[in-house]
């Protein structure tokens, strides 16, 4: 690989979705920055798979959910940039960090509720904001929303509603940080094979991949491969979009 001239950061990215993304945006060229809340030891097998195949990147730790520590990692983030690359400038910032609950609205506990808005909204939101002056012109933004903000599913209304902010603050970036060229949009995964609220075990899969038009529950990599693209500049007239990637779920 060349030394790269864009270097995203994706929150979230030990495992699952995030964890894929990061690999694909190496594969393509890219720096990489990926956060991690508790799972060092997997962030760090994400951050050796990318070496080893001749990139490079930087696992930091993170808690997206407390606004107070980001202060601190932004420093992390631009002595990580110093040192890797010798570079000041973001060009991608992908929110995917995340988790999920099951629980119908009766039962939902307003720590629950705070603790995902927390993640999934205040999270995002505030870290662009703490980012924005690392970010160069003509950077992209990616936040991960949910097909549950199309598709109501009893027992994820908080998770689906922070989901739907999210999808609304993303025409907001767009929209105010246009005079920059910095381009934001929303990526909405269908029914994924990934471990966010437990995983799927056999039946539930079956039972999403029947109502999937392309007949089988997505992968981690399939949303990669979109998370990627938007960030690369073929895709650079893509702007305030949410975008489904979901093979057709419930269509």
């Amino acid at each position: 690989m060349t030394t790269p001239t864009h270097i995203t950061l994706i929150t979230g990215a030990s495992r699952g979705i995030g964890a894929a993304a990061a690999i694909e945006c190496a594969r393509r060229g890219m720096g990489v920055i990926l956060t991690y809340k508790h799972q060092a030891e997997a962030a760090d097998a994400v951050v050796r798979r990318i070496v080893s195949a001749g990139g490079k990147a930087v696992a930091l730790q993170l808690d997206v959910g407390d606004t107070t520590s980001l202060e601190a990692f932004a420093v992390a983030v631009r002595a990580a940039l110093d040192t890797t690359w010798g570079a000041a400038r973001l060009h991608g910032l992908v929110h995917n960090a995340g988790y999920g609950l099951y629980s119908p609205i009766e039962q939902v506990t307003p720590e629950q509720f705070d603790g995902l808005m927390n993640v999934h909204l205040k999270g995002p939101f505030f870290l662009t904001q703490t980012l924005l002056p690392l970010l160069a012109d003509g950077a992209g933004i990616v936040n991960l929303t949910s097909a549950t903000t199309r598709v109501a599913t009893v027992g994820v209304a908080p998770y689906a509603a922070a989901k739907g902010a999210l999808d609304v603050l993303t025409r907001y970036m767009a929209k105010e940080f246009g005079p920059r060229r910095i381009r934001a949009n929303a990526v909405s995964p269908g029914a994924i094979r990934t471990e966010l609220g437990g995983g799927l075990n056999d039946k539930v899969e079956a039972m999403l991949a029947s109502q999937t038009a392309l007949g089988r529950v997505g992968e981690a990599s399939d949303v990669a491969s979109v998370i990627a693209s938007l960030l690369e500049g073929e895709l650079a007239w893509v702007n305030a979009q949410s975008i489904e990637v979901g093979g057709g779920y419930q269509i």
